[in-house]
C-alpha cells in the first residue's frame, strides 16, 4: 500500500511519522514536483497542486486535511471518479464551539466594558445578562455547526439553526431551506456562520441578509471569507446595525496590512485559528478509513462533488 502526502506543513515528516506509526504496512511518500509517479493508492492533501492528480492515476481515495473542501474542488485535475473524503471533526468541533462561545459571552456579558472600567479605575456593576436579548443563529448544521448550537444551548442562550436540509437538535429551533432563511435571520441577534463554501453560499453574508438581524447585532464568521461581502459589513457597522464582527476567515489570507478591518474597533480579527487541524486525531481518522476501504467497507465523510460538501 502506498500513501502520498501533500501538505503545506513546513515539517511534513511529522505527518509521515504519525501515519507510519498507525499504518506500518504502508509506504508513505511526500509530494515533490520533480519526481515521477509513486503509483499511490491514497492521497492525503491540503490544497494540492494540479500536477499531483495528473501524475497519480491509480488512487482509491483522496483525503482532505480539513472539513472544508472548497480549495480542493478548485483543482481542475481532481478526478471525478475517485472518492474525496473530508475530515470529520477530529477535534475541530470542540475548538470551534469554545471559540464561538467565548465571543458570544464576550459580547453578551459586556466584558469589553469591564476592561475599559479597569483601565479607568472604575468599580461599576453593569446590568445582568438577559438571554432572551441574545438569541443566537447558527448557519450550517453539520458536525461543527451542530456542536456549536448544542454548546450555546447548553449555556441557556436561545439558539436557532439554519441549514439547506432539515436537522433535529435538542434545545435548538431549526430552520431548513431557502424559504425559511429570512425568518431565521429575523429571529437572531448573534449570527454565527459555519457553512461550507459553495456557489449557493458565496456572498451569503450580504447587506440584504445581515439587515434582517435583530438590532445591535453581532456577526461571527468562521466559515470562509468568500461568504462575506466586506463592503456590506462595513456599511452596516457605519449604519449602527451591527455592533461587532468577529472574523476568523478572509477573502485574502494573510489579510493585507492595508486592509481597513485592521483599523476598525468594531471588528475582532483572528488569523484562521478558530479550529486547527490536530495531527494525531486526523491521522487516526484517516488510517481507520483506509483500513475500512481496504476491507471493502463503506466510509463516512465522502463528499458530493456536485454539491460542494
Amino acid at each position: 500500500m502506498k500513501v502520498l502526502l501533500a501538505t503545506d506543513d513546513p515539517r511534513p515528516e511529522r505527518w509521515v511519522e504519525a501515519i507510519v506509526r498507525r499504518l506500518p504496512e504502508a509506504e508513505v511518500f511526500t509530494w515533490t514536483p520533480e519526481e515521477d509517479s509513486v503509483a499511490a493508492d491514497y492521497a492525503i492533501v491540503w490544497q494540492p497542486p494540479e500536477r499531483l492528480f495528473e501524475r497519480e492515476r491509480y488512487l482509491k481515495a483522496i483525503f482532505n486535511l480539513g472539513a472544508g473542501v472548497d480549495g480542493l474542488l478548485r483543482v481542475r485535475s481532481l478526478p471525478c471518479d475517485v472518492p474525496v473524503i473530508r475530515l470529520e471533526d477530529a477535534g475541530m468541533s470542540a475548538q470551534m464551539a469554545e471559540f464561538i462561545a467565548y465571543h458570544v459571552i464576550e459580547s453578551s456579558r459586556d466584558m469589553a466594558a469591564y476592561r475599559a472600567q479597569q483601565t479607568d479605575g472604575l468599580w461599576k456593576v453593569l446590568r445582568p445578562i438577559r438571554r432572551e436579548e441574545w438569541r443566537v443563529g447558527v448557519l450550517g448544521l453539520g458536525q461543527i455547526g451542530a456542536r456549536v448550537a448544542r454548546t450555546l444551548a447548553g449555556l441557556d442562550y436561545p439558539v436557532h439553526g439554519w441549514a439547506r436540509s432539515p436537522h433535529r437538535i435538542d434545545g435548538v429551533v431549526t430552520h431548513a431551506g431557502a424559504t425559511t432563511f429570512e425568518t431565521f435571520l429575523r429571529e437572531v441577534r448573534v449570527l454565527v456562520n459555519t457553512l461550507p463554501l459553495t456557489p449557493e453560499t458565496r456572498d451569503i453574508l450580504n447587506h440584504a441578509a445581515l439587515s434582517q438581524l435583530m438590532p445591535d447585532a453581532v456577526l461571527i464568521n468562521v466559515g470562509r471569507g468568500q461568504h462575506l461581502v466586506e463592503d456590506d459589513l462595513c456599511r452596516l457597522i457605519a449604519e449602527g446595525r451591527i455592533r461587532r464582527a468577529v472574523l476568523d476567515v478572509f477573502r485574502e489570507e494573510p489579510l493585507p496590512s492595508a486592509h481597513r478591518f485592521w483599523r476598525m474597533p468594531e471588528v475582532t480579527l483572528t488569523p484562521h485559528v478558530a479550529a486547527r487541524t490536530l495531527r494525531e486525531e486526523t491521522v487516526a481518522q484517516i488510517v481507520a478509513k483506509i483500513r475500512l476501504i481496504e476491507a471493502g467497507q463503506p466510509v463516512s465523510g465522502v463528499i458530493d462533488i456536485g454539491r460542494g460538501y
